[in-house]
């Protein structure tokens, strides 16, 4: 599909923004020198920054969760003792601790006391149990486990099946909790008399040695653990904190992510750490108690992923809307059609959306304030044509793959070097899946991240869809995004999710959208629906059929779970009590899908 000409960036845009460059230009030759750390024996990363934010801003609030405010001195020291604590427990640099318990202070004074002793942090997904559970601990091989009071029952659900001992299964309380449960060592009580200066281990870790194991969200199968390296949270923090958003000690970041997710925890932690900033977290998001958060905090600063954003657009208008102290927010995930609202409505100047993945090489920001990209990469990459069926890129006869147009659509592949290595996953051949070699030159390697962009001009890209979400319907190709984003446009739609659905004997996929009706579904007039999406997509991309969910299902990290809607498809059997609607060829409607009807359909009798 056609990108839309307003996104084009021209030269004239471009000469507008020569003051926002040359005000950013210093900051990136300073951030490029932060976060490139040649010396192998240099000691950087997590703890080394953390202490240096302490040094700079000792009296500072790092640390911001409903009542409790904890200055960087304050969080240092607590960091301080555990980290003396489990080395004097036997814990060494390259350990593995896994970390389960939801977002609060403690989550990042452990986590930041791991990556003092060298040790690395599993971030298990707290929304994690039983098989899905046992398949990450696993995957991290872990020594230990560090479990808050609120995971215990899901916890002690696997704990046979894992090889962890009593004496390394720490416990760390929550608002309410007492003594640590049996079988289980509590954290804080166990480490309160050791010291609380700086450990000499945190000046042992260096660029390679890993940080974090971040689990990808399994929406292909059961998760993989991608390696996190201290170097790459120099680059990360450096990117996000000063170069993108210029972070100061007066700033305050509020982050209502989930911190086992990079954008919450590398991203949004790592920037307000580079300005030795206060970053503000919530142990759930509430789309309702959004903005009295960033008053109480007096925030400048915002973190969103996903849906987030339109979830606040879709709260009632309020004269409050523009009572906050904001002036930029980094994330990603922002649609098009929410960009121009949410920052008309809420005034905020700067939307730094970002491209990154926890598990690739690269990261795009949105430096100079252009609407709808995700901004530029100081690292190589590349766009390239692909095959629609097998997501694979294509090669032509001397098998070198072949860049798309600017502004067409392409599989964005990221050059694997010096500036940005790849650290992969714990399992070697799953990284290996991923790297493709020769891919411009004889011996260059390149890191496939399976999404596509496009290129808006002037090195600025364009998140169009992941690859597995654009599929192909009788010989043309459909962005679910473009789908999404109209459907969002009517009136009676609150919340939309395309995708594409095999029908037995057809062409590729056929369209489908779960959409959430504003007001109920006796409102919803179908025919003047079709009649809507006829007029402003292709035809190829108006969707066949239509679910109608009360309320979507949505991932941690605000996103939608689309396997699971490609695979139950238009089924009546297995949706349940949620209706589909088809759009039959000739027709000028959608009507109820019952099972006859959905037999006739996948039997070839409508011919699709």
């Amino acid at each position: 599909m056609s990108r839309i000409p307003s996104d084009a960036i021209t030269w004239g845009m471009m000469l507008r923004k020569l003051p926002t460059l040359a005000r950013v230009a210093p900051r990136i030759v300073k951030g490029r020198k932060l976060a490139n750390v040649r010396d192998p024996a240099q000691p950087c990363g997590l703890g080394w920054s953390f202490e240096e934010a302490t040094q700079r801003n000792p009296q500072g609030p790092a640390l911001l969760c409903g009542d409790i405010s904890l200055s960087y001195a304050q969080v240092n020291e607590q960091a301080n003792r555990i980290a003396h604590y489990w080395l004097a427990q036997g814990i060494g640099k390259g350990d593995c601790i896994a970390i389960f318990l939801e977002n609060r202070p403690h989550l990042l004074i452990t986590v930041l006391a791991a990556a003092k002793v060298g040790a690395v942090s599993a971030m298990l997904n707290t929304s994690q149990t039983g098989d899905a559970l046992v398949h990450s601990l696993a995957l991290a091989a872990p020594v230990a486990v560090v479990v808050g009071d609120e995971r215990v029952p899901a916890f002690e659900e696997v704990r046979g099946r894992t090889a962890l001992s009593s004496a390394r299964t720490w416990w760390l309380a929550d608002e309410q909790s007492a003594a640590a449960p049996k079988g289980f060592v509590d954290l804080l009580g166990n480490s309160d008399g050791y010291p609380s200066e700086n450990p000499a281990s945190s000046r042992q870790v260096f660029s390679n040695d890993p940080c974090f194991y971040l689990y990808t969200s399994g929406t292909t199968g059961l998760p993989k653990a991608g390696i996190f390296r201290h170097g790459r949270w120099m680059r990360t923090s450096a990117l996000f904190g000063l170069i993108a958003l210029d972070m100061r000690p007066d700033d305050v970041l509020y982050c209502p992510l989930p911190l086992y997710h990079a954008t919450g925890l590398c991203v949004c932690w790592g920037a307000a750490i580079c300005g030795a900033s206060g970053f503000a977290i919530r142990r759930t998001f509430s789309a309702g108690r959004f903005w009295s958060d960033v008053r109480r905090y007096r925030a400048t600063t915002l973190g969103y992923a996903g849906e987030l954003c339109r979830y606040l657009i879709d709260q009632p208008a309020s004269l409050e809307d523009r009572r906050h102290e904001v002036k930029k927010m980094i994330g990603n995930g922002l649609r098009p059609g929410a960009w121009a609202a949410f920052k008309t409505r809420f005034g905020v100047d700067h939307i730094c959306e970002s491209y990154a993945a926890s598990d690739g090489n690269v990261g795009f920001t949105n430096l100079l304030n252009f609407d709808n990209t995700v901004g530029f990469s100081l690292v190589g990459w590349a766009l390239v044509q692909y095959d629609h069926g097998s997501g694979m890129p294509l090669r032509n006869l001397q098998g070198r793959m072949q860049k798309v147009p600017k502004g067409q659509p392409g599989l964005l592949l990221t050059r694997i070097d010096d500036k940005a290595p790849l650290d992969g996953y714990t399992e070697p051949a799953r990284t290996e899946e991923t790297i493709y070699r020769d891919v411009f030159t004889p011996g260059d390697r390149y890191f496939n991240t399976g999404d596509l962009l496009r290129d808006l001009g002037f090195g600025h890209g364009q998140f169009v869809d992941r690859l597995g979400d654009t599929y192909r319907w009788k010989g043309e190709n459909v962005s679910t995004t473009q789908v999404e984003n109209v459907l969002l446009q009517h009136p009676q739609v609150a919340e939309a999710v395309a995708y594409g659905v095999e029908i037995n004997g057809s062409d590729g996929r056929a369209g489908m959208a779960a959409i959430t009706p504003s007001e109920s579904l006796a409102t919803l007039d179908f025919g003047e629906l079709l009649q809507f999406l006829q007029a402003r997509l292709p035809a190829c991309a108006v969707p066949l059929f239509l679910r109608i969910k009360v309320k979507m299902d949505i991932t941690g990290t605000f996103k939608y779970h689309k396997t699971r809607l490609r695979r139950e498809a238009f089924d009546p059997c297995v949706i349940g009590d949620e209706p589909v609607y088809a759009w039959l060829p000739g027709s000028g409607t959608y009507v109820r899908v019952d099972r006859q009807l959905a037999t006739q359909i996948q039997g070839g009798q409508y011919g699709y």
